[in-house]
């Protein structure tokens, strides 16, 4: 996914290419692998998108046990597909939904992921548990469910009032209260074992309110999202669960091919950006700040984009934290941009091309700018949008994320397009200012400017702001001219905020 920023010879620009075609076409044939064995169905109830999976159809199955799995905020159906495949496995019928707001579901969750919108996550697990319990080769009388984060809570909440669901079991459950009480009766609790604090005691709290009849698993070295695919989590959940035998889990069976998709994707950016662009000497570098100053500036927009981010009209945008998100990369990006406008320029430095002298630029025509920047912008998008779709969650636009994404678009844009003024180009400084945008979001976060959940998905635009990092130097390495990076990079920023994150 990275690479230098000098243009690369021809010689190493083909051998890129080789090793992405290789790598991605492992990646699609170990996704296409990896339902072997099942068969899935997609089906919409009640506006609701449900999934069905079940091993393969053999001979005198009969009816088999049926099991819901219930994703977590700014989860989907994708999230959970590896424990549906667990179950399924194990001779279960997996059913996964999309909550309202998350995954193919176009409906509002509201309330935030809590408070109001218990009722909504009630309502959809209604019809989940409905239509699970109408198949013809499911046993009615035994359903169980499973659920991670929100979604733990929500069928914790479901089972108790529903004495008649035999097993659950909460993943990372965020509050006790929602096991409260003797029901439900057998419940296992899994929590990771580098998951924030709350969540360790809320399954603590959970397990010693229940009896003997419910079971805490803690699993070490894994946090909120990981613990998902943790092959102690899939055993527990095949254990605890009973079930009609099965061929065993493979957790990370979608998880591995979508990062080689990933690495492979991006290794290809380099030798299409040669095509792309052409065999062009790098751009001399604009006039930037000094590091001091650059310093200075960087952690005064980071540090108001923080402070203001929550009275920013996208905080009403029904983008649950991304709206957030949006708000903190417009204000930050406004101010880099002024300060880019503004700072005192510096005398200008040419990329050196091997023995440091600068080399003229050779321009670069505006049709074939135009047309390098849908090229590269599209193959943005889909390297950071399938393998996030194959191997991790939902990333496709449904409903009002189409006209979120142009807001979120827009944001993004701002904010790279002023880190590439301030920095002058400079790949190190550009760097700069994207670890102290992470810093800025995850200190809000603590401090209580930004919402909770931003802590978790700071890992997730953390890794994104690198890999923007990443293609930019390449991108200037190969002559692009200045206003090329922050546009591509907006790709690979906005797409997953605006396709992952739940409507609110």
């Amino acid at each position: 996914m990275s690479a230098p920023s000098p243009p690369r010879p021809p010689r190493t620009a083909a051998v890129l290419a080789v090793l992405a075609a290789l790598l991605v076409a492992l990646g699609a044939y170990g996704s296409a692998r990896a339902s072997d064995g099942l068969t899935v169905r997609h089906v919409t109830v009640a506006g609701v998108p449900l999934t069905e999976v079940r091993a393969s159809p053999q001979a005198d199955v009969g009816r088999r046990p049926g099991v819901v799995v219930a994703h977590g905020f700014a989860g989907s159906a994708r999230l959970m597909r590896p424990i549906a495949d667990t179950v399924a496995r194990d001779g279960m019928v997996a059913l996964l939904l999309d909550f309202a707001g998350h995954g193919a579901n176009p409906g509002r969750l509201g309330g935030g992921g809590r408070g109001a919108s218990e009722e909504t996550l009630a309502a959809d697990l209604d019809v989940a548990v409905a239509h699970l319990r109408g198949l013809p080769d499911v046993d009615p009388e035994r359903i169980y469910l499973v659920g991670h984060s929100m979604g733990a809570g929500a069928v914790t909440r479901w089972a108790a009032d529903h004495p008649e669901i035999r097993r659950t079991v909460a993943i990372s459950l965020p509050d006790a209260g929602d096991a409260g009480g003797a029901r439900p009766a057998d419940l296992l609790l899994i929590v990771g074992g580098a998951e924030f604090p709350d969540f360790r005691r809320a399954a603590e709290e959970a397990a010693g309110q229940g009896g003997s009849t419910r079971r805490l698993v803690e699993v070490p070295g894994v946090e909120h999202i990981s613990v998902l695919f943790a092959a102690r989590t899939h055993a527990e959940v095949a254990a605890w669960l009973p079930s009609d035998g099965g061929s065993g889990a493979r957790p990370t069976a979608r998880l591995l091919p979508a990062g080689l998709l990933l690495l492979g994707l991006g290794l290809g950016y380099v030798p299409l950006t040669v095509l792309a662009l052409g065999r062009r000497s790098a751009r001399p570098r604009p006039p930037a700040s000094s590091p001091g100053k650059l310093l200075a500036v960087a952690v005064v927009a980071a540090g108001v984009g923080a402070a203001v981010a929550a009275l920013v009209p996208t905080a009403r945008l029904p983008l649950a934290v991304g709206g957030h998100v949006i708000g903190f990369l417009l204000v930050s990006g406004l101010l880099l941009a002024v300060a880019g406008r503004w700072s005192p320029p510096r005398a200008l430095a040419s990329a050196p091309l091997g023995q440091g002298t600068a080399t003229p630029v050779e321009h670069l025509g505006t049709a074939r700018s135009v047309v390098a920047a849908v090229l590269l912008t599209g193959y943005a998008v889909l390297a950071v949008a399938v393998p996030i779709h194959l191997g991790l969650t939902s990333a496709l636009p449904v409903g009002a994320r189409w006209w979120l994404l142009p807001v979120a678009a827009t944001g993004c844009l701002v904010f790279l397009a002023g880190a590439e003024r301030v920095s002058g180009g400079r790949t190190g400084r550009h760097a700069v200012v994207g670890v102290l945008a992470v810093l800025a979001l995850t200190a809000s976060a603590v401090v209580g400017l930004a919402p909770g959940f931003v802590l978790l998905v700071v890992p997730l635009f953390a890794l994104l702001v690198v890999w923007q990092v990443a293609w930019a130097a390449v991108l200037r390495g190969a002559g692009a001219p200045s206003w090329l990076p922050p546009v591509v990079g907006t790709a690979l920023l906005a797409w997953p905020v605006a396709t992952t994150l739940p409507l609110t």
